[in-house]
């Protein structure tokens, strides 16, 4: 059944931290699918979704979804279980991708500059002097929730007295929280689409927000960041980095759309901080600005991901004969 005339849901909010992000996400591609003439529909993620789906009668789900519960691989599970194709990474990747810890061992290994850092779990920070960060690292640092987007739950510690506020409010979101080296230069980000025969790298993206910290704020707030797109990078840094996010996406197996981010020092290096497996879609995101600057507008760009199902469609019984 040509993609036109199945039903698709677009699966958005659910119960993450990053919810109303997800709404908005899901309703600027709900709103596009049906400009491009298909039968979308738009479901709120809760306890019910597997009977919204059904009473909706959805033959293939658009992944709008943002953070723990959408983004780490367990919605996709349930799509995997009940024969329902969707759209962006599988299981694995998403899973991966989610978990920082992993993901930046993985790249580590394959060769992908990460920033040093170690992980501090929960109930554990009493036993290590404040004065000092852990692993041999110099302030400033940065603390993170290690399964967490949108930069929530995220601190940059550049003194001692803040140290323990930090590891609090990281732990509120995860027992996990990982602390990295600050890199101190710019930040860029580089969308990447699957594609035939190597994924292709969009435009990279400079933010330079208020203060240097892309914060939930400065990503969300229209008006409040400043974006340059194409980074006004040299020609040979903005290669590197294309070139990288590319291969994070493939050693990660991402599918679909996916976003890199880097902070890049002035002497030009690389640093991958993390990977997006279901990046922003609203009027501020990154993927839209940049993939409009390699010629693909909104709409084009949403068409393009609903199109990453369609390998799943043969796996799954094909559109129209799902079972759920």
């Amino acid at each position: 059944m040509p993609l036109t005339r199945a039903r698709i849901g677009v699966l958005m909010g659910g119960r993450s931290a990053e919810r109303e992000i997800s709404l908005r996400t899901g309703q600027a591609v709900h709103r596009a699918l049906l400009r491009r003439g298909y039968q979308a529909v738009a479901i709120d993620v809760d306890a019910s979704v597997q009977q919204q789906l059904r009473t909706k009668k959805v033959q293939l789900v658009f992944l709008a979804l943002h953070g723990p519960g959408g983004e780490d691989g367990t919605i996709q599970g349930l799509l995997e279980i009940i024969g329902m194709p969707y759209t962006g990474s599988g299981v694995r990747a998403s899973a991966i991708a989610m978990h920082k810890i992993t993901a930046k061992a993985l790249l580590d290994c394959d060769g992908i500059p990460v920033p040093p850092g170690t992980v501090v779990r929960a109930g554990r920070p009493g036993r290590r002097p404040a004065t000092v960060p852990p692993a041999g690292l110099r302030w400033p640092v940065v603390v993170k929730p290690a399964a967490q987007g949108s930069t929530i739950g995220v601190t940059i510690v550049r003194r001692p007295s803040e140290w323990r506020a930090a590891l609090r409010r990281a732990h509120e979101y995860d027992q996990e929280a990982v602390v990295e080296s600050y890199i101190a230069g710019r930040e860029i980000a580089v969308s990447v689409l699957d594609g035939t025969p190597r994924p292709r790298a969009l435009p990279a993206v400079e933010i330079v927000a208020p203060g240097g910290f892309y914060d939930y704020a400065a990503k969300y707030v229209k008006g409040r960041t400043r974006y340059l797109c194409p980074a006004p990078l040299p020609p040979e840094v903005s290669k590197r980095v294309r070139d990288l996010a590319v291969r994070t996406y493939q050693i990660i197996g991402c599918e679909g759309a996916a976003r890199v981010d880097f902070r890049v020092t002035r002497r030009g290096r690389p640093y991958v901080l993390e990977i997006n497996t279901v990046p922003g879609m609203t009027e501020t995101s990154l993927l839209p600005m940049a993939a409009a600057k390699a010629g693909l507008d909104y709409d084009a760009l949403t068409e393009r991901i609903l199109q990453s199902a369609l390998g799943r469609v043969g796996a799954m019984a094909g559109v129209g004969t799902v079972t759920h």
